[in-house]
């Protein structure tokens, strides 16, 4: 895939500085606003891949072979009898909405239970951890997102940066108009019992954007895992189209 990333050092900044995070509306409306400004500029070739924050304490809650988990939450269980990478969208996906923007959920793979702004119980499988990227990360610009931050996210210095630099900044309401652009489809880069990475692609005014999230088995659950300056969100970069990717409602 013919990638294309900014050179002015805008995605090099912490998240919360580059242009239209916080003031944009939801997981989607960010990667519209900053993905337009990296398309009036030249850039060289970046790999979008997220790299894992290597200060987060491993999980614990891993287990062999793709059998349930011990440690699930109270009210959570899922099948995670499969655990081969995804070749397409769930048969049960729909598309629910918390904010201005509407994200993938599953009755087989999560989330299954939604307890206002948390929405949890993701199954241990590759399209599990696909799952909860959206439901998680959609949360962050509305009030609620400490809470969030505080069950969904791996804890750690990343994560603390995550919290001292978002909580600057005012929350976005919610169901704010929005951006031309849409969630499109995924792809799983790398998975294990015990971590995950998703790239997820975009389709921006006929534009495809990808970025990713790394996620960590913790606690019964996937949850995110930021970047070491606070971001949940690898690099962003145009793509030349859906190659690679398994396209939401195909």
């Amino acid at each position: 895939m013919g990638k294309r990333s900014d050179s002015s050092g805008e995605w090099e900044k912490p998240f919360w500085q580059q242009r239209g995070w916080i003031i944009s509306a939801g997981f989607l409306a960010a990667v519209v606003v900053l993905a337009v400004v990296a398309f009036a500029m030249r850039g060289g070739e970046s790999d979008p891949s997220a790299q894992n924050n290597p200060t987060s304490r491993p999980s614990p809650s891993a287990t062999e072979g793709g059998s349930q988990a011990d440690d699930r939450p109270a009210g959570c269980k899922t099948d995670d009898s499969d655990q081969e990478k995804p070749t397409k969208a769930p048969a049960d996906m729909r598309w629910k909405s918390y904010g201005t923007y509407p994200v993938p959920v599953s009755a087989t793979y999560g989330p299954k239970k939604f307890e206002g702004n948390v929405w949890s119980c993701y199954s241990h499988t590759p399209m599990g951890a696909v799952m909860a990227v959206g439901a998680i990360t959609d949360k962050l610009p509305y009030a609620g997102w400490r809470t969030v931050v505080e069950k969904q996210f791996v804890p750690g210095t990343a994560r603390d940066q995550l919290v001292a630099e978002r909580g600057k900044e005012q929350d976005v309401a919610r169901n704010s108009p929005q951006e031309s652009g849409s969630l499109y489809g995924f792809s799983v880069l790398s998975y294990s019992k015990e971590q995950a990475t998703v790239q997820v692609l975009l389709k921006i005014d006929g534009r495809y954007v990808t970025t990713s999230v790394s996620l960590k088995w913790l606690d019964g659950d996937w949850k995110v895992e930021p970047q070491s300056g606070g971001s949940p969100y690898g690099g962003f970069a145009e793509t030349s189209g859906t190659e690679g990717f398994i396209v939401w409602g195909s």
